[in-house]
């Protein structure tokens, strides 16, 4: 028993991350450390749930800001995204382009109403998405493009 018990402890050693090693060396048998090491990782399973239910709301409220461009916001929220996906959301492109599409600015409406006419919304990516809000941006004029006021043109 003693030997299986130092061959378990071993195994966990192994496994365990070196932060936590200096916490589990005073243990003395492979059932201590397992029990440590159960406390410590299931307080990061709710603290994992708490961040990804933050995460979540982050999502939900994301807006394109007035005065920003696509690749910003594309940006913005594929940061939201890789951050949900890192603490086990699934998150489809789907998803993604919907919330995209969704949280434009006003001046992207025709845009959108065309792009959900003229396409199968389940065969486009979201990089394709992107690509295409940034052609058509491309087409606003200046002052629309950069959020600018009309003060100083002429």
């Amino acid at each position: 028993m003693k030997l299986k018990d130092l061959k378990d402890k071993n195994y966990l050693f192994q496994a365990i991350d070196r932060s936590f090693l200096e916490i589990i060396l005073e243990k003395d048998t492979s059932k201590k450390i397992w029990d440590s090491m159960k406390i410590k990782y299931e307080g990061n399973a709710r603290v994992k749930r708490s961040t990804l239910q933050a995460l979540r709301r982050d999502f939900e409220i994301l807006e394109m800001k007035i005065v920003e461009i696509i690749t910003n916001y594309f940006a913005r929220v594929m940061t939201v995204v890789n951050k949900m996906r890192v603490y086990g959301e699934i998150m489809t492109d789907v998803t993604i382009y919907e919330k995209i599409l969704r949280s434009l600015t006003d001046k992207f409406n025709y845009i959108v109403c065309s792009i959900e006419e003229s396409r199968n919304l389940d065969a486009i990516t979201v990089d394709k998405l992107q690509s295409s809000l940034t052609v058509h941006e491309m087409f606003f004029p200046q002052k629309q493009r950069c959020g600018a006021s009309s003060e100083g043109d002429n």
